[in-house]
């Protein structure tokens, strides 16, 4: 199928010296852009499900009417994340208060939780969005999610249940397919990625461990693979009998349908991490509300091209067509 296309945006082309997928997918890493978006305000949203888990979230205030853009990180990521931050400073100049939502026990959320977020965890979402203060949810919201913080708002959106009106949607670079992404992430031209990804995993577990139960922890020290992690831990902890029953029960491509909000999906053909045939295989024509950017080129959260970041254009230039 073609690239798609959105009035006021130009294709994807990729910038030098930003050559290919590894360097789109790892050029924030060597370069750690800055971005000042002000004092922000922190948020904090209890859980009320017997947990006494408590997510964070970093709000940064808008300048008009716009709605609050929510934004949901992806694996290992937080509230500054610098594909957060990128999205966070491009909203605010188009006058969104911007929330940059830490899943549960993530980033600063670590310190406040007792159980840890997944690929499907929408009722922490709904959660956060139903205690919402009024003067920032009056005009609705924009959900944006990467990576794995893109499945999980996929997901939510085609579950729908709304405890405010969401007036759009975006995910950049999501694992639709759970169990392809894993798969595809195993290869051995991914071993760097992979090890490095493993490693902040299980970072990511141990600096919660005075909260968490030591069978998660212990096991979270022995895996071997992102799957192993996802077998041995994610599924079982929530009740799942492992990584397949997880990736079959969560993965977003079974909720596309159920879409009733106007959602931008962009993800590159090049994505070492996430293949493409899901995206491919998948009946856009017959879906109007779903609108897909699928350039051949990007990485993974990458799309660093001429005048910054062009899946934040993209959004910027969706929002405007749909009128949020």
């Amino acid at each position: 199928m073609p690239e798609g296309k959105l009035p006021g945006l130009e294709p994807f082309r990729e910038r030098w010296p930003w050559k290919g997928p590894h360097l789109q997918t790892v050029r924030n890493t060597i370069v750690r852009p800055a971005f000042d978006l002000g004092p922000a305000e922190l948020l904090r949203f209890p859980m009320a499900d017997g947990s006494g888990d408590v997510l964070l979230g970093a709000l940064n205030r808008g300048t008009g009417d716009k709605p609050l853009a929510v934004l949901v990180h992806g694996l290992t990521g937080c509230q500054d994340s610098y594909y957060v931050l990128a999205t966070a400073k491009a909203l605010q100049g188009r006058g969104h208060p911007v929330l940059r939502l830490n899943l549960r026990g993530a980033g600063p959320s670590a310190g406040s939780c007792r159980q840890r977020y997944h690929a499907g965890r929408t009722q922490d979402i709904r959660a956060v969005l139903s205690q919402l203060p009024p003067d920032l949810a009056g005009q609705g919201l924009v959900l944006v999610g990467y990576s794995l913080g893109g499945n999980a708002v996929l997901k939510f959106l085609g579950e729908g249940d709304f405890p405010v009106p969401v007036r759009a949607g975006c995910a950049v670079s999501a694992p639709i397919d759970l169990a392809s992404s894993s798969r595809r992430f195993l290869a051995p031209d991914n071993r760097a990625y992979h090890k490095w990804l493993l490693g902040k995993m299980k970072a990511e577990m141990q600096a919660g461990a005075g909260l968490l139960e030591d069978r998660w922890v212990r096991a979270a020290a022995t895996a071997q693979s992102v799957w192993q992690f996802d077998d041995t831990i994610v599924g079982p902890w929530n009740g799942w009998g492992g990584a397949e029953q997880y990736y079959r029960v969560n993965s977003a491509i079974g909720f596309l349908l159920g879409i009733a909000v106007p959602t931008l999906l962009v993800h590159a053909l090049d994505d070492p991490w996430i293949p493409g045939d899901p995206y491919l295989s998948f009946p856009w024509h017959a879906h109007p509300n779903l609108v897909p950017l699928l350039p051949t080129r990007g990485g993974h959260v990458g799309f660093h091209g001429r005048g910054g970041v062009w899946h934040d254009r993209a959004l910027l230039a969706f929002l405007d067509n749909v009128g949020a």
